[in-house]
This record gives structure tokens, C-alpha cells and sequence, in this order.
């Protein structure tokens, strides 16, 4: 599901792709800073540029995607759902965080906004973080 390496520049030569994968689940399972990442994974400037290179490229929703699939297919669905539900939660954020916060007056909270989509199994089909102060009805 990952590209393979650029054409140009220097060779892949020591990384493997499933360290630099697992070091990247390990960090967002974990949430942890890159630089705490553990000494067995890959560097984490390695590590890190894969994350954003493969954001860029959209890898990671094709990836997803491609995971989604089969996890439906594999639970005797069709590949894409029918059906989907929708829900929002709005967060707190830290007192430090200045960037996309509002307030959500229905909950009298100061912070972000979680909407996220999930198929009739519970998958996660799409999420959206926006400022508190939006509505839901967008």
C-alpha cells in the first residue's frame, strides 16, 4: 500500500517500511513527541518525513480506504456502505492552544469540534476537526 521509494536522489537502502509504519501507529497510539520515539524504530526525522510525505500524497487515505474495504468485505458487507452516522463532540482544548478554538454556546465549551462519520459497523468513514463555534448542521 506504500509507495516505493522516489526515483532520483539517493537510494533506499536501510529503511523498511514496516519499522517506519509501526513507529508512526506507536506515536499516535501512544502521543508521544517525535523525538520520543523508542531507539529500536527508525530515527525519528526518518520516520517523520515518511508521515508528511505520505500525507501529501494522500497514501494514508488510500491506505485506509483500501483497509476499510476489506474489513467489510471480510464481514460479508458490500465494499461501500448504504447507510453512515453522523455526530459531533465538542473538546476542551489546552489553555497554550490559540489556533481553530471557539465556543460552542449548547454546551458552554471553549475549544474544538470532532464531527466524524461512521458506517453502519461502527468504521470510521471520515473525521473533521474544526473551532467549537461551528455548527453542526454544515
Amino acid at each position: 500500500m506504500f509507495p516505493e521509494a522516489k526515483p532520483g536522489g539517493r537510494p533506499r537502502t536501510t529503511t523498511c517500511m514496516y519499522p517506519v509504519v509501526n513507529a508512526i501507529l506507536y506515536l499516535l497510539c501512544q502521543g508521544c513527541t517525535w523525538r520520543a520515539l523508542p531507539g529500536d524504530l527508525p530515527p525519528w526525522f526518518t520516520v517523520y518525513g515518511y508521515f508528511r510525505r505520505w500525507g501529501k500524497d494522500r497514501t494514508w487515505l488510500q491506505a485506509h480506504d483500501k483497509l476499510y474495504q476489506s474489513v467489510r468485505v471480510g464481514a460479508s458487507r458490500e465494499p461501500s456502505p448504504w447507510e453512515a452516522a453522523f455526530d459531533s463532540q465538542s473538546v476542551e482544548t489546552a489553555i497554550m492552544i490559540c489556533t481553530d478554538v471557539g465556543f460552542d454556546p449548547g454546551k458552554q465549551i471553549h475549544g474544538r469540534k470532532r464531527l466524524i462519520t461512521v458506517d453502519l459497523l461502527g468504521l470510521v468513514l471520515q473525521v473533521l476537526v474544526t473551532s467549537a463555534s461551528v455548527a453542526d448542521e454544515r
